[in-house]
């Protein structure tokens, strides 16, 4: 099937035409400019050869009127090689009539002294015409067809023309070696570009040519880089996920089997089922969860915006995390004040609870956890704190991606999926906030949320 790239003319045949057409506008403007400039130098080139050969012609002819033989030879001579030129020869003496285009008024003007040098009409033709005085009183003439200025100029043209095509040829060679030098990095980024849209990760382009090309290819480097990052973070991200969809289906699968063999006796059957429900539901949060963070990217999760107080909301919380805790042997603790914001409190209680849960799982027995609210540079906060091994500043830079604690950590100490850190992280953007973390005064991680303050209530006016 043919593209719509393919239907259009390649890059390289585009420039070498813009060039070649600006040469020839060039061409076309230097000629429509200089055409005038040339045909008056030529005028004035022939007028003043013109005017140089009637000086010659008045010295010969004042020569030739003395009584040397040798000198009329010249003046003769000098006649015959201008009428070779084309050039009309009068020397027009006393008692004797000019033939035109010489008027009689030229002639008693160039007797008086003067010299004549026009430019006129005679008949259908433009003709030169040079006047000089002699000093026997002879007027000596020439005249000669300006169709020869002409002839100088057509010839200056024609030059003008060939060196017009050269430099046109010359034109078109350089912008086809500047297009190949241009296109060639741009045709291995297409190339590299249909490379990683069928899959491969492994594109590094040179970085060559100009500026704007060779961004292309740092562009095209980068995208293979994220592209190659980013799908093995999701690998690592849903290898994560299926292990932690693994253990609790695990557990479930064992004692359905153990119940639908009947090995459960009847005493341990409401302990076994427990389990079960509570493998469940484990199960359940953590997918609620991935369809969340699923959902957060597009536009379909619903969110009900109102003014909460976060003290109630974490009071609320405490009930429930206080009891977990001293389960777990961890001393729990509630930091509350009175903090209005905008916000959905049931995303709120979520982002809670996965802060909680997160750092529960990784606070050892006898360490603190401490659910704590306020203000916060006029933002409206609730956090999580803990005692448990802390954070890195590598951490916290990368604290609220999916998978990337889970990866640093696997094998080295209690960790989760990620995916509870990178649902505060999206559910805190989505309602207007950020999500933050560093280190705890407790010595663990000290991570919460920022939320949008409540505007300030407007008093009320008696009547």
């Amino acid at each position: 099937m043919t593209t719509a790239a393919g239907r259009r003319p390649p890059l390289t045949r585009q420039l070498v035409l813009v060039l070649a057409l600006v040469a020839v506008v060039a061409v076309v403007v230097t000629g429509i400019v200089s055409y005038p400039l040339v045909a008056n130098a030529s005028q004035a080139q022939a007028q003043a050869q013109l005017g140089t050969q009637a000086d010659l012609l008045a010295e010969v002819v004042d020569r030739s009127d003395g009584t040397g033989m040798g000198q009329m030879m010249d003046g003769v001579r000098l006649r015959q090689l201008l009428r070779a030129q084309g050039i009309e020869v009068q020397v027009v003496r006393r008692n004797r009539e000019p033939s035109a285009p010489v008027t009689q008024a030229d002639v008693d003007a160039v007797r008086a002294g003067a010299s004549i040098s026009e430019v006129r009409r005679s008949g259908s033709a433009t003709v030169y015409v040079e006047g000089r005085p002699t000093s026997t009183g002879a007027a000596a003439f020439l005249v000669q067809d300006a169709g020869v200025a002409s002839s100088q100029t057509g010839l200056a043209l024609r030059r003008f023309l060939l060196a017009a095509v050269v430099g046109l040829l010359v034109a078109v060679v350089v912008g086809w070696l500047v297009a190949r030098r241009v296109t060639r990095p741009l045709r291995d980024a297409s190339a590299a570009a249909q490379r990683l849209a069928a899959g491969a990760r492994d594109v590094a382009l040179p970085v060559e040519g100009p500026a704007e090309v060779a961004s292309v290819s740092e562009s095209l480097n980068s995208l293979s880089a994220a592209l190659s990052s980013s799908e093995g973070r999701q690998r690592d991200f849903l290898l994560s996920v299926s292990h932690e969809l693994r253990t609790p289906l695990t557990g479930i699968a064992g004692y359905a089997e153990a119940l639908a063999d009947g090995v459960v006796p009847p005493d341990q059957a409401a302990g076994t089922g427990a389990v079960v429900l509570t493998e469940a539901r484990r199960l359940e949060r953590l997918v609620a969860d991935l369809l969340d963070l699923a959902r957060l990217g597009a536009a379909d999760l619903r969110l009900s915006i109102g003014e909460i107080d976060l003290a109630d909301l974490c009071r609320e919380a405490a009930a429930v995390w206080e009891s977990r805790c001293g389960k777990e042997g961890v001393p729990f603790a509630l930091e509350a004040s009175p903090v209005p914001v905008l916000a959905d409190p049931l995303r709120v209680r979520q982002i809670v609870d996965n802060l909680c849960e997160n750092a529960l799982r990784v606070t050892p027995s006898g360490r603190p956890l401490v659910l704590a609210c306020g203000v916060h540079e006029g933002w409206g906060a609730v956090e999580v704190r803990d005692g448990g091994p802390g954070l890195t500043a590598d951490d916290v830079a990368v604290a609220f991606e999916p998978s990337a604690l889970y990866e640093r950590y696997r094998g080295v100490r209690k960790v989760g999926t990620g995916i509870g850190l990178a649902l505060v992280g999206r559910l805190a953007a989505r309602l207007g906030g950020r999500a933050y973390a560093a280190a705890a005064p407790e010595g663990g991680a000290r991570i919460g949320v920022l939320l949008p303050p409540a505007p300030p209530a407007r008093p009320t006016v008696g009547p």
